[in-house]
Parts: C-alpha cells; structure tokens; sequence
C-alpha cells in the first residue's frame, strides 16, 4: 500500500501501465492530485525537496519507495557521535605516536566506549518517543509501528554527513557548524515523526525534545555511574 504525498491518504498503486510501455500516474480518489509526483523527478531534485523538509518528499521517501540504508546510515551516525564525544574527551591532550604508549591504547578503548554509549542513546530515544506520541495522543491511542518509526527517524538523520567536513577541516568556528548540524538534524526528525504520524508540528516537535532529553540524561546518567566506580575496578573510561 503506498500514500499520497499530498493529502496521506492510502493508494493501491502509484501509476498504470498501459500496453506499448504507456505509463500513466494515478490521481488520488481524496485531494484529486497525482498520488506521487516525485516519480518523475530526478533523485537530486528530490533529495533538495528533502533537504528543505518538504512534507511530499518525506512521504515519498518514506512510504512509497524500498529504501533499505537506515541500518548503514545508523552505524554511521554512531561513528560520528562517537568520535565528537571522544574528541571532547581528549581535547587537549598530547598525541604520542610510540605503539608501546598505554595512554594511546586507552584513548582508542574511550572511543569503543563512547560508540557504545551513543549506541545506548540511540536506542533509548525511539522508546521515549513513542510514549511521549501515545501520551500526547491520548490513553486510548495506537502505539506507533516501532519499526516504521525507527526507519523514519534513522532515514532523517541524513544530515550527519556534514560532520565529516566539519570534523576533517577543523577551525575556531566548529562548535557553532556542529550546533547548525544537530538543529537541523532534529528538524528533519521532527518531520519524519509528522509525517509517519501524519500529525501536528506541535506533536512532532515535542516528541523530538522528548526524545532528545530522554537520550542526553541517559548519557549523563552512564557516563556519572562510571566516574563514580571504584578506582580498582577494571574500566575504560
């Protein structure tokens, strides 16, 4: 079943096939508009339309084509947030290049542990999202399809890929680029979440600082239980 990128209401097929490779787009029996238009763009002027976080390109994207790279682009979100964690850690410190150096060794074993707390984050965030939509929409709602949502809100955080500029061409002006990134990663969540949810911006945007707060204190959270651990206990971080 696909949806109308105009009004979301269902739809049985996006075009017809007509003999003599006719093809022509379906109209919506609800808003009388093409069920998808972006079947007949370029994917550049889709992706532009996705940028600007147009409601059309965000149900085409997420509704009415097989997209399979969310697991990819989720491994590489965590990467990133991993090593800006990681860099923040060791801000300052001295680079030694000597393979014997302990130091070195612990620095790379920190980064495992910041993968693994932004890994913990991240999977915190989409359970906090979620009751906070059933909450907002009320006792008798349904819960949301965990993994249409989570497909949503990987796929939206494309724009995670501007860290690798901002992280390879490092400059005084950095804190103010990674704050810009992470504004506009948030939006495109937001918009994803309307958009499964075919919801309110209110909704939306108050499901994301949900979620955002529920994965900053659960990060804050782990990283004070294990600055509080005994000295003698084996840790990496």
């Amino acid at each position: 079943v696909f949806r109308c990128v105009e009004c979301h209401k269902n739809a049985l097929e996006l075009h017809r096939d007509y003999s003599n490779g006719i093809l022509k787009i379906t109209i919506c029996e609800s808003c009388l508009k093409p069920v998808d238009k972006y079947i007949e763009y370029d994917p550049v002027i889709i992706l532009i339309d996705a940028i600007l976080c147009k409601t059309q390109a965000f149900r085409h994207i997420l509704f009415n084509t097989s997209l399979n790279i969310h697991w990819k682009l989720c491994v590489f979100c965590l990467l990133c947030e991993a090593y800006l964690r990681w860099s923040v850690l060791h801000q300052g410190s001295e680079q030694s290049s000597d393979p014997a150096d302990i130091v070195r060794y612990t620095k790379e074993w920190d980064f495992y542990g910041m993968f693994g707390l932004a890994a913990l984050g991240k999977a915190e965030a989409p359970q906090a999202l979620r009751l906070c939509i059933v909450r907002l929409l009320g006792v008798g709602a349904p819960w949301p399809d965990p993994r249409e949502l989570l497909r949503a809100l990987l796929l939206s955080c494309y724009g995670k890929v501007l860290l690798i500029p901002a992280v390879i061409w490092e400059h005084d002006y950095s804190p103010l680029c990674l704050g810009l990134i992470k504004l506009f990663v948030l939006t495109s969540n937001s918009q994803a979440i309307r958009v499964v949810l075919n919801s309110s911006r209110r909704l939306s945007l108050m499901a994301v600082c949900a979620g955002l707060l529920s994965e900053t204190c659960m990060a804050l959270a782990f990283q004070k239980l294990l600055q509080n651990l005994p000295a003698d206990l084996p840790t990496f971080w």
